[in-house]
């Protein structure tokens, strides 16, 4: 059984992995389209529906009934917000063209935070549901789409080659990171992070997996972002570089606890199964949403330069 689900596991990661690879390739040479973000934004939006459904069947198999038409349409409308500079350069309209990306992101929220209220309003019977419902539904549309937002942000950060550099990064050092603790945890845990929400998470691999990503955002920004960018690329200083990757190791693993806590709360293992061995999609994302909106602190704050 565990060999099967190893396989499973192995399986569904190597789809996922060169099936990504491949569209991030075709985005960063901007093929047929000629505009950076076209190959990954429908990417984005799926993922995002998609995390978003899982969200709304945690919250329902804990008894509550947040607003789920609004919440599937929002964290699509959201993160397409975000991405504006990419839809607008597509069809060609000068519509909205100084609007920013996560500007418009957060305006969308707070149109669709009213749309919520308007509906609880709409089936309001009685006492006692309605406040919840609405803040689980807002939480659910900040959790997803507002987060997922930031990923678009890194891939419009100052151009395609920059922005694919800032994305790849992120994922690349929070998984590596994630992997990292795993094996960390596995050879040398003995001290429980968070034996009620998360048994198997060690301090030991903790601490192992902020290391590695460390030195795995070293060697990316040394040798790899050079390769992207071209000869225009300044690397950061060491520290920049191992603090970046410290700081998303350190995000990646709130990330994962949070979701863990989700679905204890909800009393559920996965967030769903129909990724063999893998769970669903916010199993894999969790880490990385949380750790988008600190990548673009980050760059927009100058940590990494360029």
């Amino acid at each position: 059984m565990k060999n099967d689900r190893l396989s499973a596991r192995l399986l569904s990661a190597a789809v996922i992995l060169t099936t990504l690879l491949t569209l991030m390739w075709l985005d960063y040479r901007q093929l047929f389209f000629g505009v950076s973000g076209v190959w990954l934004l429908p990417v984005l939006l799926a993922v995002s529906a998609l995390a978003s459904e899982e969200v709304v069947s945690l919250l329902r198999a804990g008894g509550h009934d947040p607003r789920a038409c609004v919440v599937y349409v929002g964290n699509v409308l959201i993160p397409l917000a975000a991405s504006w500079q990419i839809v607008r350069t597509v069809v060609g309209t000068q519509v909205g063209q100084n609007f920013a990306g996560l500007a418009c992101a957060l305006a969308t929220l707070a149109v669709l935070t009213a749309v919520v209220f308007v509906g609880e309003m709409a089936r309001y019977e009685k006492p006692g549901t309605a406040i919840v419902n609405a803040a689980l539904s807002i939480f659910t549309l900040a959790y997803v789409g507002v987060c997922i937002s930031f990923w678009a942000a890194l891939r419009l950060f100052h151009g395609n080659e920059v922005g694919m550099t800032a994305l790849f990064s992120m994922l690349l050092i929070v998984k590596v990171a994630d992997t990292g603790a795993f094996i960390c945890g596995k050879s040398f845990g003995r001290h429980k992070m968070t034996p009620v929400l998360s048994p198997g998470k060690t301090w030991e691999g903790a601490i192992g997996g902020v290391a590695i990503a460390g030195l795995t955002s070293w060697a990316f920004f040394q040798y790899a972002a050079p390769a992207i960018v071209g000869s225009t690329w300044k690397p950061p200083s060491v520290a920049a570089t191992v603090i970046y990757g410290a700081l998303l190791a350190l995000a990646g693993i709130v990330g994962d606890l949070a979701e863990s806590m989700l679905k204890r709360d909800m009393q559920r293992k996965d967030s769903s199964t129909w990724l063999p061995g893998l769970g669903g999609v916010l199993d894999i994302i969790d880490a990385p949403l949380i750790a988008g909106p600190i990548a673009w602190l980050c760059w927009n704050l100058g940590l990494l330069g360029n």
